[in-house]
């Protein structure tokens, strides 16, 4: 069964930075479509960045220009990397494949506090 690991979240300022990573338990990744999912309390989960086998990339509308989604096939890992984050990213983020289909892992969260 594949396996998703997040990390990388914390507590950052407004206007700070994290950089998240996923690492999965697969090799099969480079062939899947993956997303970064993010669930903020009493939420439904939300796919805000998307990226292609390819290396297309897509993003919602409130992360757009402030958020980058990459992979490295080679380490089985997608990152993401938040920039100028707000107080309204405050969520636990977790990847899967765009679908959301594959077992979720644990989530790493993210706090943008002052």
């Amino acid at each position: 069964q594949v396996q998703l690991v997040e990390s990388g979240g914390g507590l950052v300022q407004p206007g700070g930075s994290l950089r998240l990573s996923c690492a999965a338990s697969t090799s099969c990744l480079k062939f899947m479509a993956m997303g970064w999912f993010r669930q903020a309390p009493g939420m439904q989960r939300e796919l805000v960045a998307a990226i292609t086998s390819g290396g297309s990339t897509n993003y919602v509308d409130s992360v757009k220009g402030r958020f980058t989604i990459s992979r490295d096939n080679a380490k089985n890992t997608v990152y993401l990397q938040m920039n100028s984050l707000k107080p309204e990213d405050t969520a636990v983020y977790y990847c899967n494949n765009d679908r959301g289909s594959m077992p979720w892992g644990q989530g790493t969260q993210v706090t943008v506090s002052s």
